[in-house]
């Protein structure tokens, strides 16, 4: 495993910010770390780079333990924090060649970073006078000038523009194919468009861990449909692919479907077959939004 988090817990005083956590991931997953704002992501990002220790547990990255075995594990992290430091005053390639430096690394490699990031544009500007979305993309480059097996990402695209938003998320889907990547993010969306896998987290607990294809296969679809007369149960459960029908009012009906394909026509062949007319078909398909919504009320 590229990341293995045993039963790390953390206290800041009195406040237990994380509770038992434990997960592992292997090399080439992108995996989501979902949850509201105060969950415990950052914290369990900066004890997984050693940038703080946890009360209790151990973490290994790549099979160095990053409390005894620090200086080797940080070796194969990359970390782009969710405030991203920059030398401001500092132009783009001077800044990641005085990065480069720390590692040995060679110029040329800092170019092919350069170019692969989509920096070369803009290689030649102070970092003060790029887009949030271009210094995201410096932070990036910086986090992977010395070829790491492990990219920590937290927070990454909070605050990026639709287009930049989409620059981020292709950029990290292709980091993403021969790395392992942890992906730090309140946002359900992000989690969708990038990630194999999600890890839930609430409260300091994980509360949730879901291979992404596995959930979208096991996704149901409701449908709430009003009628304009009354009908039995026993019509309505001959619709197709029908798991369970409920008279929630009168004429109408939540209808729950074990598919993703969309039955709002299935329902209204249903009617038109019954002599029957529809006067409300709404559909709502459970995905990443409603799992987060059922395991985190409001």
């Amino acid at each position: 495993m590229s990341i293995e988090v045993k039963n790390i817990t953390k206290f800041y005083k009195d406040q237990k910010a994380l509770d038992n956590v434990s997960f592992s991931i292997k090399k080439g997953e992108i995996v989501g770390f979902l949850g509201p704002n105060g969950a415990g992501k950052s914290t369990m990002m900066k004890i997984i780079t050693g940038f703080i220790t946890s009360s209790k547990g151990e973490v290994l990255v790549c099979d160095f333990n990053i409390k005894t075995k620090k200086i080797n594990a940080q070796r194969q992290i990359g970390y782009l924090p969710e405030h991203n430091p920059h030398y401001l005053e500092m132009y783009v390639k001077e800044y990641l060649l005085f990065n480069a430096s720390i590692y040995k690394i060679a110029k040329i490699e800092v170019d092919e970073i350069i170019t692969k990031v989509g920096l070369t544009p803009e290689s030649h500007k102070k970092i003060k006078q790029l887009s949030k979305g271009y210094r995201q993309r410096v932070g990036l480059a910086a986090a992977l000038l010395h070829n790491p097996d492990v990219l920590i990402l937290d927070e990454p695209t909070t605050g990026l523009d639709p287009n930049q938003l989409i620059e981020i998320r292709s950029l990290i889907k292709e980091i993403g194919k021969n790395k392992t990547v942890l992906f730090s993010t309140h946002i359900m969306q992000e989690v969708d468009a990038i990630c194999d896998r999600v890890i839930l987290i609430n409260k300091g607990q994980i509360i949730a861990d879901e291979n992404l294809i596995e959930l979208k296969k096991n996704q149901e679809q409701v449908i709430e449909v009003e009628f304009d007369y009354k009908i039995e149960k026993q019509f309505v459960e001959t619709i197709p692919n029908l798991k369970s029908a409920e008279n929630i009012y009168d004429t109408s009906w939540l209808l729950v479907f074990n598919t993703t394909k969309d039955m709002r026509p299935a329902v209204f062949d249903f009617a038109h077959d019954q002599g029957l007319k529809t006067l409300k078909l709404n559909t709502k398909n459970k995905n990443l939004e409603s799992l987060f919504r059922e395991l985190i009320p409001n």
